[in-house]
């Protein structure tokens, strides 16, 4: 039999142990719920991503200090010059 499928024998007894005494639509399903165990992991690992990403910019932002244009009448730089940090 492995030589019509042309397999080797431990892949074929490796099958056997994985699939030995299953059948067609027990097989079926396994396969089914491998793929979407397979799309799952890929999400988790897109949204864990972005997660980091916006985790990171909004560190950033945050840490930046703020800054506030005063009009105060003795600048004598014009007012958009004139920044005061709060």
């Amino acid at each position: 039999m492995c030589r019509e499928l042309e397999i080797s024998k431990a892949t074929f007894y490796n099958w056997k142990s994985r699939y030995g005494g299953m059948e067609a639509s027990d097989v079926k399903r396994l396969k089914e719920l491998e793929e979407e165990n397979a799309r799952l992991k890929k999400m988790f690992a897109e949204l864990s991503m972005n997660h980091d990403i916006l985790k990171e910019v909004i560190t950033k932002k945050v840490g930046a200090p703020a800054t506030k244009t005063v009009n105060s009448g003795n600048c004598p730089r014009s007012r958009f010059e004139c920044r005061r940090s709060l």
